[in-house]
């Protein structure tokens, strides 16, 4: 087994991947039939029910074998995961309550980009960013992976135009969707970025069906045009489960 090389893109064929531990059974089979092995999350009871178990709340994945965690459920992903070799590093940032002191580690990353409210990043993911040379894209939306499905190094969909707008100010290509439309537990909705994830060099999953966002066609012709393709994990509606996070090729 390999690290996946960058933060939310995997290069290759997913063997182990970092899931909300409350999956539903449909979308956890087809991604263990698929020979992708799930870590699940641990809920971080500090912060409200919808999004305590998303992984992309407590935790960030640099590149390689990095991660950075919350000090609030630091203990459970040292234990979990060393065992894969994944160098866990403790962030500084308390996960509180509400907004924003819930976003420390909700930074979207891929290529050469970083972008999410810097005033509230973790220090040790800006580290990362400062000494990785990465471009920091400073939005006033504080959870910006959820609200970011990665494509690839330069491409993005989102339903957030302050997003968009920053975006258009480097070469990334965004496709804007339709707010709404995903389900978030006990929540009004929830985000494109939360309910998506790489799981091959050339695949994009979705927890659930994205066939059954009005969107649909503009986002199967955008992954499309970028030599991708769309896999539905289960019939189920879109659900945001806080990003599939690769961990292991």
């Amino acid at each position: 087994m390999k690290f996946v090389k960058e933060s939310f893109l995997a290069n290759g064929p997913l063997s182990v991947a970092l899931v909300d531990k409350r999956i539903t059974p449909n979308m956890q089979n087809t991604l263990i039939n698929l020979g992708i092995k799930l870590i699940k999350t641990i809920e971080c009871p500090n912060t409200y029910n919808a999004i305590k178990c998303h992984p992309d709340i407590s935790l960030c994945k640099l590149y390689d074998n990095n991660i950075v965690v919350a000090p609030n459920v630091y203990d459970y992903y040292s234990k979990t995961l060393k065992n894969y070799g994944i160098n866990v590093i403790k962030g500084s940032s308390l996960i509180q309550n509400k907004y924003p002191h819930n976003i420390s580690y909700n930074v979207a990353i891929f290529g050469n980009y970083a972008i999410h409210n810097f005033k509230y990043t973790d220090p040790e993911i800006l580290k990362f960013l400062e000494e990785s040379n990465i471009q920091k894209i400073d939005v006033k939306q504080g959870y910006s992976k959820c609200s970011i499905c990665i494509i690839d190094e330069k491409s993005i969909i989102t339903s957030d135009e302050g997003i968009m707008n920053a975006c258009s100010l480097f070469d990334i290509d965004c496709l804007l969707i339709n707010q709404g439309f995903i389900d978030l537990f006990d929540m009004n909705y929830g985000f494109i970025g939360g309910c998506s994830g790489s799981i091959s060099n050339d695949t994009i999953a979705f927890f659930g069906n994205i066939k059954k966002h009005p969107d649909y066609e503009k986002v199967l012709e955008f992954i499309t045009s970028k030599n991708k393709k769309i896999l539905c994990l289960s019939d189920e509606s879109l659900l945001d489960l806080g990003s599939l996070i690769p961990i292991l090729l």
